[in-house]
């Protein structure tokens, strides 16, 4: 399961394409455990949040690529992803993250199930 995590990294900043759900479920799982992780020690260190700050900053764009990537394997815009910056309207953009894939070939690409 690790492969999905990586497979993000190595498209740091690809905005286009589509991903499946298994691909951003699995990075957002790992990132969130690092994240965790990272907060643990920089509290055991005294450190107020710089290793966790850090790896936020490096992950951004991979995770903003993989989101707009996977709104895209749903038939979406990438711009669906501003529904992040309204408190109750996100809820509307996980149940977008939590869909099935578009059939087929969309205007995005192939499907990825398909490749």
């Amino acid at each position: 399961m690790i492969h999905w995590y990586v497979d993000v990294l190595k498209k740091y900043a690809v905005f286009d394409g589509r991903a499946r759900r298994a691909e951003y479920w699995w990075f957002t799982l790992f990132s969130v455990i690092a994240s965790i992780v990272l907060s643990i020690i920089d509290g055991i260190l005294g450190m107020p949040s710089v290793l966790s700050g850090i790896y936020a900053l490096a992950v951004l764009l991979p995770s903003i690529g993989v989101a707009i990537r996977r709104l895209h394997d749903t038939g979406r815009s990438g711009w669906w992803l501003l529904l992040a910056l309204v408190p109750i309207a996100g809820i509307v953009l996980i149940v977008f993250l939590a869909l099935d894939s578009q059939p087929g070939e969309n205007q995005y690409g192939p499907n990825p199930k398909g490749l």
